[in-house]
């Protein structure tokens, strides 16, 4: 529950899984500017993984558009459904510690900020259960709600605790981001400094640029787009350096 709103996370299991199991499991947003958006998109992906061996989800979270909320609430929900995961962790066959957040423009916002931002629990949420993903995969995300960025004519002065490229420490965790270089809402350079800081900050951060690209360049488009395959693949390679997965991708 969200408010007064019931919000669900879309399951995907590997085939034969059962609860004794202990997967890596990754759960995904959508994005839409926190306005709109849907969990379907990323249905592909999640199958993929499951297919894979992980048990992924798709989230749903508020928005403007059906809830009449603001980007808080949408980063509330998303700490809601990583925390959500690890606390159903033995009854879903996952492992507490091998979680990973994911998303895509706003979507992949609200999994960051699961992993940099303080202070968006619920108010009755269980604090001795972790929110904190272990691992990022971020699809064009959004990353600087400051001044001059994406937002900040909704998030205004709270940009310094919501804004993701402000709020990096010591302790983000691993993570993968895929940017085409002629996106117009997160630009190059905006990115490189997200880089350079959470290297400074001790963590991995793994970028790949898609020359000429735009904004959704990743999305699955009825499996044609070149891109979903290649963002897929290096998504795929990502988890599997961590332990997560085993053995060559399933996209070739």
């Amino acid at each position: 529950m969200a408010g007064t709103d019931t919000l669900r996370l879309h399951l995907f299991f590997p085939e034969g899984h059962t609860p004794a199991d202990r997967r890596a499991a990754i759960v995904f947003f959508f994005g839409g500017g926190w306005t709109g958006g849907t969990p379907t998109q990323f249905y592909p992906h999640a199958r993929y993984f499951a297919a894979r061996g992980m048990v992924a989800a798709t989230a749903e979270y508020r928005v403007r558009s059906r809830h009449g909320t603001t980007p808080f609430e949408s980063v509330r929900d998303g700490v809601s459904a990583v925390r959500w995961m690890r606390t159903h962790a033995a009854e879903l066959g996952i492992d507490p510690d091998r979680i990973a957040a994911g998303g895509g423009s706003a979507g992949g916002h609200v999994a960051v900020a699961t992993a940099l931002l303080e202070g968006y629990d619920e108010p009755d949420a269980d604090r001795s259960v972790s929110a904190r993903p272990d691992a990022l995969v971020l699809f064009n995300p959004v990353i600087d709600n400051g001044p001059g960025g994406y937002g900040y004519d909704r998030i205004g002065a709270r940009y310094r605790s919501f804004s993701p490229l402000h709020n990096i420490r010591p302790g983000a965790p691993p993570t993968v981001v895929f940017l085409g270089t002629e996106d117009r809402l997160v630009p190059v350079a905006t990115l490189r400094t997200f880089e350079r800081r959470m290297e400074a900050a001790g963590a991995r951060c793994d970028v790949y640029y898609f020359g000429g690209q735009g904004h959704g360049f990743f999305n699955y488009r009825d499996g044609a787009n070149p891109y979903y395959l290649r963002t897929l693949q290096a998504a795929d390679r990502f988890m599997t350096s961590l332990g997560y997965l085993d053995g060559p991708p399933l996209l070739e």
